[in-house]
C-alpha cells in the first residue's frame, strides 16, 4: 500500500535544493548583487538556479527568518531595506547581550584562544584592505563568537550569534560605506587586549560602544540629511 509521503531520498533532494537556494540567494544579497528593494521574482529565479518554485519559496521564507527578504501577499517578495527601527533594535539587543556574555567568558580565555582570535583578527584585517567584503560579517561574528565561547549561558549566545548573522550585511555596508574599517579593527584589538590583561569591565564597555557605533554610523548613512 502506497501513500502520499514523499520518499527518504526524494525528501532530503528537496530540502537540499531549497538549502543551496538559501545560500545562493543570501550570498548575492550580502554581496550587493541584489539590492535593498529590488523585487525577487521567482519564476525567474526557479529557472535561473534550475529548481522548482517550491524549494525557492521555502528559500525565501527563511531568508525572510533572517531579515534579509520581505515577503507581502499582493506584491511578492522584495529585498530588505535598511531601516532605522530595524538598526536601531537589532544593535540594541547585542548591546545589552553581547557584553554580558563578555564579562562572564573573558575570565575563562586561555592564551590558546587568545592566540586564535590575534590569527583571526589578522586574517580580519588582511581582508579589510583587500576589499575581500565578503569575509567581512563572518570573520567579525567568528571573533565575537571566540570572545564569548567560555559564557556558560547558551540560549544567550544562540541569541548573539543569530544577531550577529542578522547583522551581517549591515556590517558589510557599515564598513564598505562609512570609512570604519580602521576604526573597527583598531577597537577589535584594543578588546582584545583589554581582556588579556584582566580589564573585564572596561572591555565589556569597550565592546558596548562598539557595538553601538555601528548602529549609530549606519544611521547617519541612511537617514536624509
Amino acid at each position: 500500500m502506497t501513500t502520499g509521503s514523499p520518499r527518504p531520498g526524494k525528501a532530503l533532494h528537496h530540502r537540499t535544493m531549497a538549502q543551496g537556494a538559501t545560500d545562493e540567494l543570501r550570498r548575492r544579497i550580502l554581496d550587493g548583487e541584489l539590492r535593498a528593494g529590488e523585487p525577487l521574482r521567482q519564476a525567474a529565479l526557479a529557472e535561473e538556479l534550475g529548481i522548482s518554485r517550491i524549494p525557492l519559496r521555502e528559500a525565501l521564507v527563511q531568508l525572510e527568518a533572517e531579515g534579509l527578504v520581505r515577503i507581502n501577499a499582493h506584491k511578492g517578495a522584495v529585498v530588505s531595506e535598511l531601516t532605522s527601527d530595524e538598526i536601531d533594535e537589532l544593535f540594541d539587543l547585542r548591546a545589552a547581550i553581547e557584553p554580558m556574555l563578555l564579562k562572564r567568558s573573558a575570565p575563562k580565555l586561555t592564551p590558546e584562544d587568545f592566540a586564535r582570535m590575534r590569527a583571526l583578527l589578522d586574517e580580519y584585517d588582511r581582508e579589510l584592505e583587500d576589499a575581500n567584503v565578503r569575509r567581512w560579517g563572518e570573520l567579525n561574528a567568528n571573533f565575537h563568537r571566540l570572545l564569548y565561547q567560555h559564557a556558560d549561558r547558551p540560549r544567550s549566545m544562540t541569541l548573539a550569534f543569530n544577531l550577529l548573522q542578522e547583522c551581517d550585511r549591515h556590517t558589510r555596508v557599515q564598513l564598505a560605506l562609512t570609512g570604519a574599517r580602521a576604526r573597527a579593527e583598531e577597537e577589535h584589538r584594543e578588546i582584545l587586549r583589554l581582556c588579556e590583561e584582566g580589564e573585564f569591565a572596561a572591555a565589556a564597555k569597550l565592546l558596548k560602544a562598539h557595538i553601538l557605533n555601528v548602529s549609530a554610523s549606519l544611521n547617519a548613512l541612511i537617514r536624509p540629511k
